[in-house]
C-alpha cells in the first residue's frame, strides 16, 4: 500500500480526493446554513440576496485577472493559497451582522471558491488522459459529495440536538477548507498520468476564437446558475418557511445522490460525449425550472430543486473535458479560468437584475428566465463537435505527435 502511494499518479489522486472532501464539506455546510442565517440573523430581503450574490459573484468575473497575476505558481500553490482564502472568508462569516459587515467575508471566500473551482478540474484532468476525463472528473465529484453528505448530517444533527450554532459552523468550514489546501499543496506535477519534472508554464490569459463554443456554455451556464443559486433555497426558505433541519435534508438527499451516481455519471460523459450529454441536461434544466416557477407546491418545488442540484455537476464537467479535447495542454488552466470569468460576466448582472424584479413581481418570473437560458444552451450544446473544432495549436501539436510517432 505505501509503495502504491509513493506512484505520482496515486498520490496525487489520494491529495486531490481529500481536497474535494474537504472543500465539498466546507462549501455545503455553509451553503446549508447561509440563507437561514442571511434571513434570521441578518435580516435580508429577497431583492438583498440577489445582491449579495451578485458582490459574491464579483470575484468569479475578476478572476481571469487573479489569475494572470498569479500565473507564475504552479497549480497546486495556486490551488492552496486559494483554499486559504476561502477559509478566512468562512471563518469569518460568522462575526458579521448586516448586510454590509459580512460582504467583505462575502468576497474573501468567493476569490477562493471560484479559484478552486477552475484549479481543481484542471489537476483533475492532468491525472489521466483525454479520454478519460470524464471518469476522474466524476469520481471527484463522488468524493466531494462524499463530503458534502457529512457536512449535511452533522449540520442536520448539530443543530436539532442544539451542538452546532451559525458562528461555530461557519468555523468548522473554515477548519476544513485548511485541511484541503494542507492536502492540495503536494499534489505533483502531472501531464496526462506522467510525471514532469517541472511544473507546466500558463499563459497568463487566453482569449481564442477556436474555443467560442466553451465561452458561450459558460457564459450561458452563468446567468441560468445564479439565478437558482441566488433565489432556489430562498424560495423553499421564505416562501415554505423551511428551517435548517428540513433544508438540511433536502440538501443531504441531494448530494447523497450526486456521491452514488458521480463516477456513472462521469463514464456516461466518456462514452456519450459532451454533445449529448448536455442537451440532455440542459432539457432537465427546463423542466425543473418550469416546474420551480408554475407549481406552487412544497413538495413539487423540493423535488425540482433536487432535479436541478443533482445535474448541476454536469455542465461544469462537460464543458472542462469538451475545452480539453479542443486545446492544447498549457492553454487548459488559462481558459478554464475564462470560463469563469465568462459565467460571471452574466453571474455579476443577472442576480441584480432579478433581485430588482422580485420588488415588482412574484418569485417565478427569476425562474422562468433561467429556463429560457437554459433552452438557449441546448442549442449551443446541439452545436458541439470536439473532433471538427480543435484549435490550430492542437492540430499541429498532434502532427507533430504523430510524425515522431512515425
Amino acid at each position: 500500500m505505501l509503495d502504491r502511494l509513493r506512484e505520482p499518479v496515486v498520490r496525487g489522486f489520494v491529495l486531490v480526493a481529500i481536497a474535494s472532501a474537504a472543500f465539498g464539506f466546507a462549501m455545503n455546510a455553509q451553503q446549508n446554513i447561509v440563507s437561514n442565517f442571511f434571513e434570521h440573523e441578518l435580516g435580508l430581503q429577497g431583492p438583498e440576496f440577489g445582491y449579495i450574490t451578485a458582490i459574491r459573484e464579483i470575484p468569479g468575473f475578476l478572476l481571469i485577472f487573479l489569475t494572470a497575476l498569479f500565473y507564475r505558481l504552479s497549480l497546486p500553490r495556486l490551488t492552496a493559497g486559494a483554499l486559504c482564502l476561502l477559509a478566512l472568508g468562512y471563518g469569518l462569516f460568522g462575526t458579521a451582522t448586516s448586510f454590509w459587515t459580512v460582504a467583505p467575508w462575502v468576497i474573501v471566500s468567493s476569490m477562493g471558491y471560484h479559484t478552486f473551482l477552475q484549479t481543481q478540474y484542471a489537476l483533475g484532468m492532468s491525472l489521466t488522459t483525454e479520454a478519460r476525463s470524464g471518469s476522474i472528473l466524476g469520481k471527484l465529484g463522488a468524493i466531494q459529495s462524499g463530503g458534502a453528505v457529512a457536512a449535511m448530517a452533522i449540520v442536520f444533527l448539530g443543530f436539532e440536538g442544539g451542538i452546532l450554532t451559525f458562528n461555530r459552523t461557519y468555523l468548522l468550514c473554515g477548519l476544513m477548507a485548511v485541511v484541503a489546501a494542507i492536502a492540495i499543496v503536494g499534489f505533483p506535477h502531472l501531464h496526462d498520468g506522467e510525471i514532469q519534472v517541472r511544473a507546466a508554464t500558463r499563459d497568463p490569459i487566453v482569449l481564442r476564437r477556436e474555443y467560442k463554443y466553451y465561452y458561450l456554455l459558460s457564459l450561458l451556464d452563468g446567468g441560468r446558475q445564479q439565478i437558482f443559486f441566488s433565489f432556489g433555497l430562498w424560495v423553499l426558505v421564505h416562501r415554505y418557511a423551511l428551517g435548517v433541519p428540513t433544508i438540511s435534508a433536502v440538501l443531504l438527499c441531494v448530494t447523497a445522490l450526486s456521491m452514488l451516481a458521480g463516477p456513472w455519471i462521469g463514464r456516461m460523459l466518456d462514452r456519450h460525449g459532451e454533445r449529448r450529454m448536455l442537451a440532455l441536461v440542459n432539457g432537465g434544466y427546463v423542466v425543473a425550472l418550469f416546474g420551480y416557477a408554475l407549481v406552487d407546491n412544497v413538495a413539487f418545488a423540493v423535488l425540482c430543486y433536487v432535479i436541478y442540484s443533482f445535474i448541476m455537476p454536469l455542465s461544469g464537467m462537460g464543458a472542462a473535458t469538451y475545452l480539453r479535447k479542443v486545446a492544447v495542454a498549457d492553454e487548459i488552466a488559462p481558459s478554464l479560468a475564462m470560463g469563469v470569468t465568462m459565467q460571471h460576466v452574466a453571474a455579476v448582472v443577472v442576480p441584480v437584475a432579478t433581485g430588482f424584479v422580485l420588488n415588482y413581481v412574484g418569485y417565478q418570473v427569476p425562474f422562468l428566465i433561467g429556463a429560457g437560458f437554459a433552452c438557449l444552451t441546448f442549442t449551443v450544446t446541439r452545436r458541439l463537435s470536439p473532433e471538427t473544432q480543435k484549435s490550430p495549436r492542437r492540430l499541429a501539436q498532434e502532427e507533430r505527435l504523430r510524425a515522431a510517432a512515425a
